[in-house]
């Protein structure tokens, strides 16, 4: 059976998945679903983060095997977490059986200014300086999620996720080193030879969606809109992820019969 390994981006552990993982692996009836942590982030809080891309492949391989799954794999992968798994198609197709890219934008194929939205940097910057873990939080919410809490709803959030940077911390020299990573990364000018479904939200604060549109058309994979949501898809609609992925799984079993 083919284990399902979700990847998440920058200054973002397993446990902000929240209850997609077992929501999905319960729709799907898969019974393997792993998540994993780059270096510098969530269990890893204490590693060094990797300075480039395709060392934090090597980081999710080796993780893999030591604890005991096998290749193939499908993966689903958010932001910078999506950037990991296009390079690990590049270089080791053979060990992925699919991947789904959520709200991912790489160079060359994409311009800086649509990789990250210019309104994003004066606050970004601030908060790389002198923030605070509740103002980072908040500002990372505000950037990553469209979806509509009450009060209440939403300073539970921001408690957990305030919570999760007090217990497992990531550095700011290790948010420099992924912010490093994810600049300087530049994927191959031709599709990973991997089935791609990609994934958008067109109300995404901190990423233009026109990213992901010109990876569809010039890779030539399916990509499904959000009309709503923003960059956190999971966060913001977890069924709708779900049932896009499914649907493409079964529109890729009847192209094989």
């Amino acid at each position: 059976m083919t284990t399902w390994v979700l990847l998440r981006g920058l200054m973002r552990e397993t446990r902000h998945w929240g209850e997609f993982p077992g929501q999905f692996q319960h729709a799907m009836g898969t019974p393997q679903v792993v998540t994993l942590d780059l270096p510098g982030n969530g269990s890893l809080h204490a590693q060094p983060s990797a300075t480039s891309v395709a060392k934090m492949v090597e980081s999710c391989r080796a993780q893999l095997m030591q604890l005991g799954h096998a290749p193939p794999y499908r993966l689903l992968a958010l932001s910078l977490g999506a950037m990991v798994a296009v390079e690990w198609g590049t270089r080791y197709p053979s060990e992925l059986a699919s991947m789904v890219l959520i709200n991912t934008s790489l160079a060359p194929h994409n311009p800086f200014y649509h990789r990250l939205r210019p309104a994003n940097y004066p606050a970004l910057l601030r908060f790389l300086i002198s923030g605070s873990i509740a103002r980072r939080e908040q500002l990372i919410l505000r950037l990553t999620s469209t979806r509509e809490r009450t009060p209440d709803q939403q300073a539970a959030l921001l408690a957990q996720w305030a919570e999760y940077a007090s217990t497992c911390p990531v550095t700011r020299a290790n948010i420099l080193r992924q912010l490093l990573a994810a600049i300087a990364y530049r994927a191959a000018s031709t599709a990973p030879a991997v089935p791609v479904l990609l994934l958008a939200g067109q109300r995404d604060r901190l990423v233009d969606v026109k990213c992901s549109a010109t990876l569809a058309q010039r890779w030539g994979c399916p990509i499904r809109l959000h009309p709503t949501a923003g960059h956190d898809l999971p966060l913001d609609d977890g069924a709708w992820v779900t049932q896009q992925i499914q649907d493409w799984l079964v529109h890729r079993c009847k192209q094989r019969d």
